[in-house]
């Protein structure tokens, strides 16, 4: 008799934190799943969204359906300092910022108090372990040592040049010819996405997908993949995380094909590892120069971390540089001047796409950051605060605070970019000199940090420019992109991990007369 109040006594707190929860999970569930048969909310005056008690801002969140990048973009143009904090269910706080001197004092000048964090990594441990974009600290510092003295190999950036010259000339272009030669309509956005996924796969693990093979057909490894990453990013939108947490210990719905994808990734990669790792104990030493055997070849066998690292590479390089060239290819069919004059550029180059060629099409380069401007592939990307701290502009950071910098906005923002900002203007980043010819003039990557900033700068960046310019350079020769959508309709934008056309870019293959 005396056991069953003192058990009622421990789980009364647990029924009345349920009693008050378990309503809101519901509404927010019920409503959740009409999401995708709303209209298309229609545009309302931005304000700062209204908080409330234990939901925080989730309401104004809610609202705008797939539009959050978009909604909290036009928020942060409007807010003072281009900063404001946004309350998430539960108190939790999270700070957006537009503001070059906040974004340095989190990725530079207090660049130890602003790390991952617990939250980020927990969420996508599963998919990426401790690889470096899932990493802090030491672990991360180890591993940026070893990829950074990788990356400034020259032989490294030889390999990357034949791997894209070859995937250009014998899977991309074909396919695009015998789209126009059949006046067949092409979602480029998939066609690029496989093009990068077969590209890094490649350069990662000398491993050929094949995901950009006519027939279509998807590889296990790469249908694996995509589901891996978008779970695991599709997690961050929970608005509880234990919501998730609570799927993946009862191995149901989402979280049970997340194991299955994750477990597919990871046999996969750890089987190429294991095979390397054999024939360089057979052989003393690795033909192949792809980013695996050259962490092999310099003594660094653990599987774990060698697989978590490439893992890691080719999340990088899966979806930025296609979503980069897909928003690319838009804007150039709503721009004909600015096609014409990277036309133009092409044409007076050598037919072969190799780096010493286009390093030099200063027009195209400046065209491609334009576009990221506007588009960046990583439209958002958070820190959490370790210890308290103030930023430049006053606004209070508490320990545990998401400090998130919005590369999306600061492309908008009239006071960086000008009156002229929603212009598609590559003229923006040149300067022409006397010659006549351009002169590329880089803008600060506190103010333009679509390649992140600060110690955590992308070492990829200059590959990523060569394998966009060299596919730039091979399709613009032969053809032109034209979109099949309806006029006057804009593509929304979206983000996973990265950023996407929402539903896909629809589009015409026309091949180009030689005599232009």
């Amino acid at each position: 008799m005396i056991e069953i109040p003192l058990s009622l006594e421990h789980i009364a707190p647990l029924f009345l934190f349920l009693s008050l929860v378990l309503p809101l999970i519901f509404f927010f569930f019920s409503s959740s799943r009409n999401d995708n048969k709303e209209a298309a909310p229609t545009k309302q005056p931005v304000t700062i969204p209204k908080s409330y008690p234990l939901i925080g801002s989730y309401l104004a969140l809610k609202r705008i359906g797939n539009r959050r990048i978009q909604w909290l973009s036009d928020v942060v143009q409007i807010s003072p300092a281009a900063t404001f904090t946004f309350r998430r269910p539960l108190g939790r706080l999270q700070v957006f910022t537009g503001n070059p001197a906040t974004v340095e004092h989190i990725l530079k000048t207090r660049f130890s108090n602003y790390q991952k964090g617990y939250s980020f990594i927990n969420t996508l441990s599963d998919f990426l372990g401790t690889g470096i974009f899932n990493a802090d600290g030491n672990t991360w510092k180890f591993q940026r040592q070893v990829a950074s003295h990788e990356f400034n190999t020259k032989s490294l950036r030889k390999f990357v040049e034949h791997v894209v010259d070859a995937e250009l000339s014998d899977h991309l272009l074909p396919i695009m010819a015998s789209a126009a030669q059949q006046d067949q309509t092409l979602d480029f956005q998939d066609i690029l996405q496989r093009f990068a996924f077969d590209n890094i796969c490649k350069i990662a693990f000398g491993f050929d997908a094949e995901y950009l093979a006519s027939s279509g057909e998807r590889s296990k490894f790469a249908v694996a993949y995509e589901e891996a990453t978008e779970i695991s990013s599709k997690r961050f939108r929970e608005l509880f995380p234990f919501v998730w947490k609570v799927k993946r210990a009862l191995n149901i719905g989402s979280e049970k094909r997340l194991r299955i994808a994750v477990k597919e990734v990871h046999e996969f990669a750890k089987n190429i590892v294991r095979e390397k790792k054999r024939e360089l104990k057979e052989k003393e030493s690795l033909e192949s120069v792809d980013m695996l055997s050259r962490f092999l070849s310099s003594g660094h066998s653990d599987e774990d971390f060698v697989t978590d690292i490439v893992i890691s590479f080719i999340l990088a390089g899966k979806d930025t540089t296609s979503a980069a060239l897909t928003w690319f290819f838009w804007l150039l069919s709503k721009n004909p001047r600015v096609e014409k004059e990277i036309v133009k550029e092409i044409m007076e180059k050598s037919e072969a796409p190799v780096y010493d060629e286009v390093k030099h099409m200063l027009y195209t380069h400046a065209a491609l950051c334009e576009s990221m401007r506007l588009y960046p592939p990583v439209p958002m990307d958070t820190k959490e605060a370790v210890e308290d701290d103030v930023l430049p502009d006053g606004t209070v950071v508490k320990k545990g605070t998401l400090v998130t910098y919005h590369v999306y906005a600061m492309g908008r923002l009239e006071s960086i970019w000008g009156e002229d900002w929603a212009e598609f203007k590559p003229e923006r980043w040149l300067e022409k000199l006397e010659s006549g010819k351009w002169k590329f003039v880089a803008k600060d990557s506190f103010t333009y940090p679509v390649f992140q900033a600060g110690p955590r700068m992308c070492l990829g960046k200059d590959m990523a420019f060569m394998q966009m310019q060299s596919v730039v350079a091979g399709i613009l020769r032969r053809f032109a992109v034209v979109p099949t959508v309806a006029e006057g309709v804009e593509p929304n934008f979206i983000s996973f991990l990265s950023s996407q056309m929402e539903g896909g870019f629809p589009v015409k293959i026309i091949e180009r007369e030689t005599s232009n």
